[in-house]
């Protein structure tokens, strides 16, 4: 195959409605458009959801939910995450970003329980789990809470 040869696939493409070009061509006068109205008119029409008057299904639902504007999202960082550290490390917020374990910018830093510590480590971070908190200090690190 050649790159002259290359043509859309068999009724992949359809040609377009071509509008307006008098009354024997089954589009023309009106095209398409019908006699007078809003959808008539040059820039008429309405809008997304309307309904012609009835009361719309947006407004007929109700309200739903709460955004609590205080809530405070924290980056997510699990203990295994933590083994690229050397042995004795200090692990600030900093640390982690440089690493590139945390990247977003959030309310703080919140340390999970999940996978295995094998180092001894100072971590220091806003929130830690249950788990988490077990796990560094049953491999002989520390955990100090910003």
């Amino acid at each position: 195959m050649k790159l002259h040869e290359l043509r859309p696939a068999e009724g992949s493409t359809k040609k377009r409605k071509r509008l307006g070009r008098g009354t024997a061509t089954g589009q023309g006068k009106t095209a398409g458009r019908g006699q007078k109205g809003q959808g008539a008119r040059s820039g008429g029409g309405v809008r997304i959801g309307f309904e012609g008057g009835q009361m719309p299904l947006y407004r007929r639902l109700p309200k739903v939910g709460f955004t609590n504007i205080f809530r405070k999202e924290y980056a997510v960082v699990n203990v295994c995450d933590l083994d690229i550290f050397e042995n004795g490390a200090v692990v600030t917020p900093e640390e982690l970003k440089k690493a590139g374990l945390v990247k977003a910018e959030k309310s703080g830093i919140k340390i999970l329980g999940n996978g295995e510590i094998t180092k001894k480590l100072t971590v220091k971070a806003n929130k830690f789990s249950k788990a988490a908190e077990e796990k560094i200090v049953a491999s002989g690190g520390k955990v100090e809470v910003i």
